[in-house]
């Protein structure tokens, strides 16, 4: 049999014989490396829709805007048109600024005056409905979606109504609400959405309400990747601002600002996570591994071939979890990377630099979780595994004379907790992970959103808000439930091992509801410091990437938390807890000395 069939068998074996530890494993790093993916993809997602938007609606690659009115500024922008740098432009053109009412909302709108027969650049592309004709108006789509309206519904524009003839994409503006560029009169620019008229209406809308106008021409460049050089060159007679098509593709980027660090931050959370829970699994078969390494020297393998078995099992599975999720970081990056409908196309999968780096993180969840009770398998003579037995605690006759005035359920509670420290430092890690990420979403909330609606207004609501939060709110669950699994991990680890301790408590007259508070308690004293460690760490790891006008949550919100998370840690200890305690005590002590 050769040694590739040999270890393929082992592992299987081993699979089967411990199915929960490997779908444990496979779920945790399956949820770290898809949230780690969609942090490290989003930008060339969202870049990636940019340009399909760009292609597919003619993109200018530089927009030319100007505060000011009048022959002379139009002239000044026409002139653009004949720099020998431009092979094709659009305009010059009026952008109205006024106010839009839908469904009883209320909006701010820009309305761009287009000719009937779109040119040969900024050619806004239809998704439902026709072009604009006399009368009518086409909303953008992610406006349009932003209201709830389609072709065929009516909308007020500065007081009247038109027909919405159709709904159309564009790439010469920024994603809903980017859509002003630059405010009245050269000013700064506000949220608002976009719409498009005839010229001649775009011009009586102006006139019969004296609404600001700005006047914008569309350029394309003999070469797009020279728009710095276009733009140092330019010297204007009049106030112009140039938005190029980069400026507009990082402009894109602005709502998913924190959605990235969100997502980054969180998978390493995740991972972690993942390390402290099958980490705990690992060190609860410790002694299994050993004696299984030590069968494999008797019958003659080699250190190589038994790390090799011991080994491949998690990282097989790691691996198998890291292409599950790069395949629903796949699924899932266009909707987080687009909230807002306003660009088109198929987003591409991660970056091979992205497949890279979630490919080495799965690898250091695996062997993290796993090389030390490796190492200890390895090392241990062959005689001493094969007769290997639970590890006898050293005895300290003042802490034992200490905790004998305790009541019992905490004396056991306290026993358990310093006779295995390094699974108490790994609870409380768990517990304070989870509290970093409950305190972030809770900060989140706490935080003020100005609307998308008229004059700041909540009738529309603020998209970046709510798309942070909902991203927040996903990896909190995730982290929360992967907190959860570790904990009644740890539990039931925590209590097969000390099975014959409890069962020496009961024969002395414990009684099972005194174990299983025990066996609960030893998980509460590490979640504790863990609790209020992580509010801290929460606040300071928030404060990095929260924007001016973040607030912290309210005391009471994280006081009321952190006593959630220790009655959660309570009620999830009790059923397997309680469950480890009815063993007969006869037949545990029978085991334990057969």
């Amino acid at each position: 049999m050769g040694s590739i069939v040999l270890v393929v068998r082992l592992v299987l074996a081993d699979v089967r014989r411990h199915q929960v530890q490997a779908a444990m494993l496979l779920l945790a790093v399956t949820v770290a490396t898809a949230t780690m993916a969609l942090g490290l993809s989003l930008r060339g997602v969202s870049e990636a829709l940019y340009e399909q938007t760009r292609a597919a609606t003619a993109g200018p690659d530089v927009v030319a805007l100007s505060g000011d009115t009048g022959p002379a500024v139009t002239s000044a922008l026409a002139a653009l048109a004949d720099d020998p740098e431009v092979v094709a432009h659009h305009g010059p053109y009026h952008i109205v600024y006024a106010d839009l009412t839908a469904r009883d909302l209320t909006s701010n709108v820009v309305v761009h005056g287009f000719a009937e027969t779109p040119g040969a650049v900024n050619r806004p592309l239809l998704t439902s409905g026709h072009w604009v004709r006399s009368g009518g108006t086409v909303l953008e789509r992610g406006f349009a979606t932003a209201l709830g309206v389609g072709v065929g519904d009516r909308v007020t524009i500065a007081g009247r109504s038109y027909p919405v003839i159709g709904i159309a994409v564009t790439a010469a503006t920024s994603i809903y609400p980017g859509a002003q560029q630059i405010g009245p009169y050269g000013g700064g620019s506000d949220y608002s959405g976009l719409a498009w008229m005839t010229r001649s209406d775009a011009r009586t809308l102006a006139s019969s309400h004296d609404l600001p106008v700005t006047t914008a021409v569309d350029l394309k460049l003999r070469d797009p990747t020279s728009t710095e050089a276009f733009l140092t060159a330019y010297h204007a007679p009049t106030r112009v601002n140039f938005h190029s098509w980069q400026f507009t593709a990082v402009q894109d980027m602005v709502i998913l600002k924190n959605s990235q660090p969100i997502l980054v931050v969180g998978g390493w959370l995740l991972s972690f996570l993942a390390i402290t829970g099958v980490a705990a699994l690992a060190a609860g078969r410790a002694v299994e591994q050993t004696r299984r390494a030590g069968l494999l020297k008797a019958v003659g393998a080699t250190p190589g071939l038994i790390a090799t078995v011991l080994l491949t099992e998690y990282l097989a599975l790691a691996l198998a979890g890291d292409a599950l999720g790069l395949v629903i970081a796949r699924l899932a990056a266009p909707a987080i990377a687009s909230p807002t409908a306003s660009r088109i196309g198929d987003a591409a999968g991660p970056a091979a630099a992205t497949v890279a780096a979630v490919t080495v993180l799965a690898v250091v969840v695996a062997v993290l979780s796993t090389l030390r009770p490796a190492l200890r398998a390895l090392r241990t003579a062959t005689v001493t595994a094969l007769t290997a037995t639970a590890h006898q605690p050293r005895r300290r006759p003042w802490l034992t004379a200490l905790s004998a005035l305790l009541p019992t359920p905490l004396l056991l509670g306290l026993r358990l907790t310093a006779r295995r420290p390094g699974r108490a430092v790994l609870q409380a890690c768990s517990t304070a992970t989870m509290m970093i990420a409950i305190v972030a979403l809770l900060t989140l909330y706490a935080k003020p959103e100005r609307g998308y609606g008229l004059d700041g207004s909540s009738v529309l609501p603020n998209l970046r808000g709510e798309h942070d939060r909902r991203l927040m709110l996903a990896v909190a669950i995730l982290l929360i439930a992967l907190a959860v699994v570790n904990t009644i991990t740890f539990t039931w680890t925590t209590a097969m091992e000390a099975r014959a301790n409890m069962a020496i408590a009961r024969a002395l007259g414990a009684t099972p509801g005194q174990v299983s508070a025990g066996l609960s308690i030893a998980q509460l004293l590490p979640s504790l410091p863990g609790a209020v460690i992580g509010i801290p760490l929460g606040v300071g790891l928030f404060s990095l990437f929260a924007a001016g006008n973040a607030v912290d949550a309210p005391s009471s919100w994280l006081l009321g938390a952190a006593l959630a998370t220790l009655l959660a840690t309570a009620a999830l200890t009790a059923l397997p807890a309680r469950l480890a305690a009815r063993q007969p005590v006869a037949q545990v002590l029978s085991a334990e000395t057969a």
